[in-house]
């Protein structure tokens, strides 16, 4: 399956480098010199990797196809892929969202909703849960709430903290009741 790992930006120089949006965690193993991308829209691609530098903290590649500015600037916007079947992963704890999405969410043997989602986010990753009501329920990604994920069992296990799934239900948003009024003394 593709995965979008960056954009390309402007042009940077007169030499056909491109500022790049890095969409990946690893971009020092994604843009090495000599690595083919596929490019969307694929009029413009595929692309290989002629050289790869940071400038601060903006990445800037240079691609064997595009030598001047003018050809860069045709690229501007352009999204770059790698397919992750060919990636070799040497992490066994990273996913990508499309291998979790469908996956049966389990607290023990009960089936509690399906995986429709994965937000990526700075300090850590949430998992979109459904659940049988049609509500979304945001589960923190990490491994005390999600002990295991098994993609060839179909099903992400959960051991979530008392009432997470409760927290988005109709009765919880419900307004509170209005406290009965106190007297006043002497009135």
């Amino acid at each position: 399956m593709k995965v979008q790992v960056a954009r390309i930006g402007k042009p940077h120089g007169i030499r056909g480098e491109v500022t790049v949006q890095v969409l990946t965690d690893a971009p020092e193993d994604r843009f090495v010199p000599g690595t083919e991308l596929e490019v969307e829209p694929a009029t413009l691609g595929p692309l290989t990797i002629e050289g790869s530098r940071w400038n601060k903290t903006i990445l800037l590649l240079a691609f064997e196809q595009i030598q001047t500015r003018n050809e860069a600037e045709t690229l501007r916007g352009a999204k770059v892929f790698i397919d992750s079947d060919e990636v070799e992963d040497d992490d066994d704890d990273a996913w990508y969202e499309h291998e979790l999405v469908g996956l049966s969410a389990r607290v023990g043997s009960e089936e509690v909703g399906k995986v429709v989602g994965l937000n990526t986010m700075p300090v850590q990753d949430l998992l979109i849960i459904e659940d049988a009501h049609g509500e979304e329920i945001l589960v923190p990604f990490v491994t005390e709430i999600v002990p295991e994920v098994n993609i060839e069992g179909g099903y992400v296990l959960l051991t979530p903290p008392n009432g997470l799934f409760d927290v988005n239900s109709e009765s919880a948003v419900a307004a509170p009741e209005a406290p009965e009024p106190r007297e006043t003394p002497g009135a």
